[in-house]
């Protein structure tokens, strides 16, 4: 038997014990090309199973990471190949309607690449993330990094607040949607700062590269 989960959790309890990490990897890439998936609160679950030795939190965090860049590279397949049309013909099976893949294709272009690591804070840039990259277009390569550090900085907190967090979690939980605004401009500084820091340092190496 795992630990007992507080409040909204609770029902992910046994899927956790049948399933450990299969659980989460399942959850986090099946919501990251749209699907209506609860793979935010999965992670924070497995983060309490960790934090109670039923589930290693390296494990899940890496498995967190893997699910959600794969799935996100999935949606960016999705969207580059077969377009807004096959999105919404289709999409309607996981409810991704034209309103919301609308408005989020308008967030998109008005924050520009920069959303992408941040995208996975934000319910319903999580899931459409990778999917609107595609449709327009946006480069693979630049795609895969800030996709990346996105999804490592939201695997990072959400797998250790549930690690730590225990039966708190439903109390954290409801005061991170509260002061929402200010946790993102946190974690899109930390982030942008170390997109910036790759890049320095792969123009750093190119230049050096060059000199020789």
């Amino acid at each position: 038997m795992g630990p007992e989960l507080p409040g909204v959790f609770a029902w992910l309890s046994p899927i956790l014990t049948s399933y450990g990490y299969l659980a989460v990897f399942g959850f986090l890439f099946i919501e990251s090309f749209g699907a209506p998936v609860p793979g935010q609160t999965m992670l924070m679950a497995a983060g309490v199973f960790a934090g109670a030795g039923k589930l290693n939190v390296a494990g899940v965090a890496a498995m967190g990471f893997l699910a959600a860049v794969a799935g996100d590279n999935v949606g960016y397949l999705i969207g580059r190949f077969g377009g807004r049309r096959l999105v919404l013909r289709f999409g309607r099976y996981i409810l991704v309607t034209e309103k919301r893949l609308t408005k989020t294709e308008d967030f998109f272009q008005r924050n520009g690449g920069k959303i992408v690591a941040v995208a996975r804070f934000v319910d319903g840039l999580r899931q459409l993330n990778g999917i609107v990259a595609g449709i327009a277009r946006m480069p693979w390569r630049r795609f895969l990094v800030f996709n990346a550090l996105g999804a490592a900085a939201w695997v990072g907190v959400w797998t250790f607040i549930g690690y730590f967090a225990g039966g708190h979690l439903n109390t954290i939980y409801q005061e991170f949607h509260r002061y929402r605004t200010t946790v993102l401009l946190a974690v899109t500084a930390a982030v942008v700062a170390l997109g910036v820091h790759w890049l320095w340092r792969r123009q750093r190496e190119s230049d050096t590269a060059t000199d020789r």
